[in-house]
């Protein structure tokens, strides 16, 4: 039967089917892997980790097979974990309740009203020079980014580059791709925007040298992660972040910060920028701000660069079609209630503290496991030995290390852990638990990562403990 003849003779699915889970595991990942990012999927499932998964409480999930799992992953956009009670029945309230204009596109609209109130209101709290700031809403991080770039470039028309830094990340869409130094994900996509610069992350002198190699009028903007998080919680030097904000302010160099994963109380700070002695002209948010229920990207602006782009009869130059739409504003407006109210930056970082010493008492008892933990708050990272130990030559040593995370993935989820991928760090896990994760449930998950350890107390039982037909088709997947 071809492919053509199995749609035609396959049922209509039902929303009820879905919201019954009639659809079977398989039939899900089976319907998922052909309509979807095929090879992903694939990958996933050869490492026993594709699920589908569904939620046991916010914190915990399950599978097909009720096996249950603590989940510390998500890539910091589940403040809350997977659907919390507190959202769901804020929704229920909203659709029942709320008359508000659902797309207002050409007219004011009081939940993104007081969303951008309320951000700008908290921002000013640590950083009182925003306090006439303004914030365009979008629907991810990487538009938050795409938009912090355009009001930049509106700022500065007559400068051409834009400064990020190794290891940084900041989407996949072109602006952002063009500032996420990665040839994994650029090489192919290639010319970018152009301009695009990179220097050393928390270097400030090599960043003080480009800037006068390219001209400080030739720059458009410096945009850096407080902490960078797709390259395994890479935690800036004393004084680099404060010291690139009197640099760009000494020059009148717009400063982004990329909070899309830090901000909003994951590091223990609303604003780790802020904490760390920055004053950035632009902060981008996005992932918590959603409470796992919903798309919301915001751009906050100090007002004189709003204004250059969005005034006037140019008030339109940038816009989008769901961006601010009032659903994810009432939800962005809750879950900041949610973190404000439980004080989950403080919170956040109490438990840090907790993990981060628990994860390093396990590299010290597993030296050949684990090469380093790093982490603030509730991002934390454990960053593993290669699965061969030599160095082998060219992409083959790449390819190692990709295997290392992905079994140490593997061997965490056997354990009853769910971990972030780290994508610009090849050997590295992520732990990105929900803020209000309970204290029991959080320390059963430093347990099971413990467990993990014990089970693979060397880097290499995590390829020599794998079954020889997982290992056939991993590699039968790279080398598609």
């Amino acid at each position: 039967m071809t492919a053509l003849e199995k749609i035609a003779t396959r049922p209509f699915i039902r929303t009820g089917d879905v919201l019954a889970e009639r659809l079977s595991g398989p039939d899900v990942l089976e319907l998922d892997q052909l309509y979807g990012n095929r090879d992903l999927l694939g990958g996933l499932d050869i490492l026993g980790v594709a699920g589908p998964f569904y939620a046991v409480s916010p914190w915990e999930l399950e599978d097909g097979e009720s096996k249950q799992y603590i989940n510390a992953s998500g890539y910091a956009a589940l403040p809350f974990g997977d659907m919390p009670p507190a959202l769901r029945g804020f929704v229920k309230d909203y659709l029942q309740s709320s008359r508000a204009v659902g797309l207002p596109q050409q007219s004011a609209s009081p939940w993104r009203a007081a969303l951008g109130a309320n951000l700008v209101k908290l921002l000013t709290s640590v950083l009182p020079s925003h306090a006439d700031s303004q914030v365009f809403f979008s629907s991810s991080g990487t538009e938050a980014v795409e938009g912090a770039l355009k009001f930049a470039k509106a700022w500065r028309p007559k400068a051409k580059h834009f400064i990020s830094f190794s290891g940084g990340y900041h989407g996949k869409t072109y602006g952002s791709l063009s500032v996420t130094p990665n040839s994994e994900y650029q090489d192919v996509f290639r010319p970018l925007v152009p301009g695009a610069v990179t220097s050393p992350y928390g270097d400030l002198e090599a960043l003080r040298t480009l800037i006068r190699r390219l001209g400080p009028d030739k720059v458009v903007a410096v945009i850096v992660e407080p902490i960078q998080g797709e390259a395994g919680v890479r935690m800036p030097p004393p004084g680099f972040l404060s010291g690139l904000s009197a640099l760009c302010r000494e020059h009148g160099i717009v400063v982004i910060a990329d909070e899309i994963q830090t901000g909003l109380g994951r590091t223990g700070h609303w604003f780790e920028s802020a904490a760390r002695g920055m004053d950035p002209d632009i902060i981008t948010l996005a992932k918590p701000l959603g409470g796992g229920m919903s798309a919301v990207g915001a751009t906050i602006v100090r007002a004189k660069i709003f204004q250059k782009m969005l005034s006037g009869l140019s008030s339109k130059r940038h816009s989008n079609t769901f961006g601010g739409n009032a659903l994810a504003m009432a939800i962005g407006l809750k879950s900041l209630e949610l973190l404000i109210d439980q004080d989950l930056p403080t919170r956040s970082r109490e438990l840090g503290m907790q993990g981060l010493a628990w994860l390093r008492q396990l590299q010290h008892l597993y030296p050949e496991l684990i090469q380093d933990v790093r982490g603030q708050g509730l991002l934390l990272a454990m960053q593993f030995h290669p699965v061969v130990g030599a160095k082998l030559p060219g992409a083959l040593d790449g390819a190692m290390h990709e295997a290392t995370v992905l079994l140490a993935v593997r061997g965490l989820h056997q354990s009853g852990v769910m971990a972030n991928m780290s994508l610009s760090n090849k050997r590295t896990v992520r732990f990105t638990p929900a803020l209000d994760i309970p204290q029991h449930t959080y320390e059963e998950l430093l347990e099971r990562v413990e467990h993990f350890c014990e089970a693979y107390p060397r880097a290499g039982k995590l390829l020599s403990a794998t079954p020889p037909m997982t290992l056939l088709k991993l590699g039968r997947l790279a080398l598609k």
